[in-house]
């Protein structure tokens, strides 16, 4: 029973469908679809043209693009255009379109609607095509392509190859650590004693030769620098950025410097270094053994008396 009512409905649904397309108005309509040229290159642009023709008064909707789901594709809006025929309703749709694929590709576009006297009618836009060549030249050596790899699988790194970077990691954090520890390490200053150092001093200027080589004005004021940067190291008030005469003046109250020796060893080196006054050799061997005697008398002045042994 279920299956002879489902049967019997089918039937009156088909029998109602075709009754109501029998009772809407047939539009006389003609229409057809061209491409130019229909040889295109792959991408080039080419133009479809619709034409269609209906009663006079009737009005007719075109597509705005082809579809978007063909190789064929629209690359600007629709241009519609009518005809001067006054005897009926003539218009042509130009399509600017461009195919993206290769061989024969139908034009493929949605159905234009002619409306005339409040009847409606679809008219399909079948028929049209364009073939398609590719740009690339013709495979002569007829190569085949490869075929396509295996889609690739992440291996997890081994065992070793972990520990190695770890180990690499933890050497790098130690060498760090030592770097940053051993800069925070006060730097010890080794203090050299004046006289230590001016009487090395002394030596190195000797064991130049320059009297030899004929450096007498180099050799005299090398000695003089050594003399006043040995009192300079002795006395705050022995600056080197003193001159001369301001350098006599702050040693008169130093019980331990022969200001007069240093006065006359200044004087006669300035006189040397500036106003460029020739000396012998033997005067500047003088000058310099004078240099060295100020600095010794000067340290053996200062250094404290000996205690003395007591009485038996």
């Amino acid at each position: 029973m279920r299956r002879a009512a489902f049967g019997i409905g089918v039937v009156l649904v088909a029998t109602m469908t075709l009754a109501s397309h029998a009772q809407q108005p047939q539009i006389p309509v003609k229409a057809g679809v061209t491409a130019a040229p229909d040889t295109v290159r792959i991408g080039d642009p080419f133009r479809v043209t619709v034409g269609i023709r209906a009663p006079r008064g009737a009005t007719i909707e075109f597509p705005r693009t082809t579809d978007s789901t063909s190789a064929v594709q629209s690359l600007d809006p629709v241009a519609v255009r009518t005809s001067a025929d006054t005897t009926a309703a003539e218009q042509y749709a130009d399509y600017r379109v461009a195919a993206w694929d290769i061989g024969s590709q139908p034009v493929k576009l949605a159905d234009a609607i002619v409306r005339y006297n409040g009847a409606e009618r679809h008219i399909p836009l079948t028929g049209g095509a364009v073939v398609v060549r590719s740009l690339l030249p013709a495979d002569t050596a007829q190569r085949k392509p490869k075929p396509p790899r295996a889609l690739f699988e992440f291996n997890p790194f081994p065992w070793w190859l972990v520990a190695l970077i770890a180990a690499a990691i933890i050497a790098i954090g130690l060498l760090i650590w030592w770097w940053i520890r051993r800069r925070r390490k006060p730097v010890v200053r080794v203090i050299v004693d004046p006289f230590t150092r001016a009487e090395a001093e002394f030596t190195r200027i000797e064991a130049l030769a320059l009297l030899e080589a004929g450096e007498r004005g180099r050799y005299v004021t090398l000695m003089v620098e050594v003399l006043r940067d040995y009192l300079a190291a002795r006395y705050a008030e022995a600056s080197l950025s003193l001159t001369s005469t301001e350098l006599q003046r702050s040693m008169r109250e130093k019980t331990f410097v022969p200001t007069e020796r240093l006065t006359r060893l200044l004087t006669e080196a300035d006189l040397i270094k500036f106003a460029r006054r020739p000396v012998s050799s033997e005067r500047a061997r003088e000058l310099g053994r004078e240099a060295r005697a100020i600095v010794g008398y000067e340290h053996t002045a200062s250094q404290p008396a000996p205690p003395q042994e007591a009485a038996a």
